[in-house]
């Protein structure tokens, strides 16, 4: 672990360009990445938070030919949707980069000439899958077949997202090509290989013994699981036709392979930043004093803590990652959130519904980060968090404090009188808050972290609820002068702990504090960050408080000066606003089933004589009850236009008696009387299911008597 770096470089995982950002992306990399860089920020130091669009690769190929355009165009349409919402949503990237673009190429190109230079590649001649029909290899998404550990039929050629276990192509039991569906065949063709095995020595010494205390637990045990199991060669190029040219005689018509040139994109996004900044980008990825630090999801975990280390390592000048805080799965109320079935919370969509409520979000992700475990969110959940917490904790004080000063004070900052022990008190424990935020936040422990700063806003109301200056105001007057000089105290603390955590909330309650009137108050923080994140909605960092104040200054909001009007911070979020989104999915729940659903094969051929046999009429239900001690089982009297019958059916649990009474059936008259519980059952009532599994009747479209025939 780098003690006290001069820099930071902070990547978060680029996001695949075949689709928009949802919240499991959120929770799992952007959120925390954004929570750590902006710490850092207000804390002074020189950070780089660096992301970018992953726009090659197979998943680009196939979304093109789902949708019958171009790669180009996809990468276009969905760079735009994930890189406006990362905007709106207040992701303080200093840099979103494409790889598509020509700096990206170069740097690429680079790197793998450097290393095919320097000798560090296998180049071998193997059997690859190869579809006749298409005319082409099939790369590892474009091949689905029957998994050999755990026997799920629907694993894709690198994984199967059924047990976890990474896959090849050649690995699965009868493959089938996803482009013609035909079986595929092995073809020889050549690829240059980057040995990890050759690495394993250094591996094992950097991150198994020089990581063992300080990365989490769920990543190290990945990585020593990978390595206990022994590292293999792995490709480095494909035969595709999107992506980045193999810059080597003899490549023509081969890429790179989408896992090599990828995390090669956060060293092309640093490059571009800091021709933009007219910076030196290099101390950022080469000089030992800098921090490089990973944030993506579980799923990267094998590429960012083995293979790009490796690749790092072969390459020779560039440092090693500090730390990779992967985090766990977020699922999404009890299912694992899928793209392809468009189980999710899509972020652009969010911010659509939520307008002005980014934090909101944010809160709810961060309060339930899958850090350690995989996690749920649910709306419900969402909705308690904001109404529970941001409004009747945070909000709640902010506003009884803002709303006392104006009515006490008009708006000016009183001059305490002398401090109680309770005042005294309430002051030392808030001046050691950044410092146990700080440590939660420097062991990536962001959710901890988050419950800390709600700790300040609590501090503050229960402040305010065991001091009563409402009470006090009538008898002892001077003593309310302190009471809210203290608590104001605490609400600016907040507008700066929170910034990281809630950027909008931060910069609305600096807004109401009217603390940029104060720079000339402080001479401690002397650099101010005055910084307007062109990735961040016009969000200005223009800080008169740094982290390090609170700790170091009694008098963050000095008597005589001015603050604003109240302004509610967060707004209560109702049931029907929720129920809402929880319609959604359950729209689309039914939307996959329908989309899902097969029909049962054909039953054995029978002779017209034997469907001549069934007498099928049509009827209409004129009584309804249950059956005594049976939980699925109706009692009917139907008409079936030749009588009126007792039919028992098994509809119970989809059907209340009074619903269906005088409901249009057809029914199958002459099956055999049968006695259930006692009651002889006189036929059968003829059923289907819906889209969504519910039974339905099956009966006429049209207005047919009763006893018509079914013929």
């Amino acid at each position: 672990m780098i003690q006290d770096p001069k820099r930071y470089t902070i990547t978060a995982a680029l996001p695949y360009t075949n689709g928009p950002i949802h919240i499991g992306h959120l929770a799992g990399v952007y959120v925390p990445a954004d929570i750590y860089s902006r710490y850092l920020r207000l804390q002074g130091k020189d950070v780089a938070f660096i992301c970018g669009s992953d726009e090659h690769g197979v998943a680009i190929s196939m979304k093109a030919k789902k949708e019958g355009i171009t790669p180009q165009e996809v990468i276009d349409k969905y760079d735009g949707i994930i890189r406006k919402s990362f905007a709106d949503f207040g992701i303080s990237f200093n840099n979103y980069s494409r790889t598509s673009a020509k700096i990206h190429h170069d740097t690429a190109s680079e790197f793998f000439r450097t290393l095919y230079d320097k000798g560090d590649f296998i180049e071998e001649v193997t059997e690859q899958l190869y579809d006749a029909k298409a005319n082409q290899f099939l790369a590892d998404r474009f091949v689905v077949g029957t998994c050999p550990k755990c026997g799920n039929d629907g694993a894709y050629g690198d994984q199967c997202e059924n047990c976890g276990s990474t896959l090849n192509a050649t690995d699965l039991i009868n493959p089938k090509s996803t482009i013609t569906g035909e079986t595929p065949v092995l073809k020889s063709t050549k690829h240059w290989f980057l040995p990890l095995d050759r690495y394993d020595a250094f591996l094992r010494e950097w991150i198994l013994e020089g990581h063992k205390n300080d990365w989490k637990t769920n990543v190290y045990g990945q990585v020593k699981s990978w390595i206990d199991a022994g590292l293999e060669p792995r490709a480095v190029t494909r035969d595709l036709d999107w992506g980045i040219d193999v810059p080597v005689e003899g490549a023509e018509g081969k890429k790179l392979y989408v896992w090599f040139d990828a995390p090669i994109g956060y060293i092309s996004s640093t490059k571009e930043w800091a021709a933009r900044e007219g910076k030196d980008w290099k101390p950022y990825w080469k000089d030992q004093d800098t921090k490089l630090v990973h944030f993506i999801g579980k799923d990267n975990i094998v590429f960012h803590c083995i293979i790009f280390p490796a690749m790092l390592k072969a390459e020779g000048s560039y440092i090693l990652p500090d730390n990779v805080p992967a985090n766990e799965f977020l699922n999404l109320e009890g299912n694992k959130l899928s793209t392809s079935k468009n189980w999710a919370v899509w972020l652009h969509e969010y911010l659509e519904e939520f307008p002005d409520k980014q934090d909101v979000l944010r809160y709810a992700l961060t309060s339930n980060a899958p850090e350690t475990k995989d996690n749920d969110f649910t709306w419900k959940d969402f909705q308690a968090r904001n109404n529970n917490e941001l409004v009747a904790v945070f909000g709640n004080f902010v506003n009884r404090v803002v709303v006392l000063t104006n009515k006490y004070y008009d708006g000016v900052i009183p001059t305490p009188n002398e401090f109680t022990e309770v005042d005294e008190q309430t002051l030392a424990e808030l001046k050691a808050y950044p410092a146990v935020i700080s440590s939660s936040v420097e062991r990536y422990r962001f959710r901890e972290a988050l419950g800390e700063l709600m700790n300040v806003a609590r501090l503050g109301n229960k402040y305010l609820a065991d001091e009563e200056p409402w009470k006090v105001m009538k008898d002892n007057p001077e003593r309310v002068k302190t009471q809210m000089y203290v608590a104001l105290q605490i609400a600016a603390a907040l507008s700066v702990l929170a910034e990281p955590f809630l950027p909008f909330t931060a910069a609305k309650l600096s807004k109401i504090l009217n603390l940029g009137d104060l720079k000339e108050h402080f001479e401690g923080f002397s650099k101010f960050l005055k910084e307007k994140d062109r990735d961040a909605k016009d969000i200005i960092i223009d800080k008169t408080l740094g982290w390090n104040d609170i700790s170091e200054n009694s008098d963050l909001l000095p008597a005589g000066h001015k603050i604003g009007e109240a302004e509610l911070l967060f707004a209560k979020i109702e049931d029907e606003e929720i129920q809402k989104q929880i319609d959604k999915l359950e729209a689309t729940k039914t939307a996959n089933i329908a989309e899902n659903k097969q029909a049962e094969p054909q039953k054995d051929l029978i002779q017209f004589e034997d469907f001549a046999k069934m007498d099928i009429r049509i009827g209409t239900i004129l009584e309804a009850e249950k059956m005594p001690k049976a939980n699925k089982l109706l009692v009917l009297k139907v008409d079936t236009g030749i009588d009126v019958r007792t039919i028992v059916s098994g509809i119970a649990e989809s059907f209340s008696p009074e619903e269906i009474i005088g409901k249009r059936v057809s029914v199958l008259a002459n099956l055999a009387p049968r006695a259930l519980r006692g009651v002889e059952s006189q036929g059968m009532i003829l059923m289907t299911t819906n889209a969504e599994g519910k039974l339905v009747f099956v009966n006429p479209d049209a207005d047919a008597p009763n006893g018509a025939t079914v013929n």
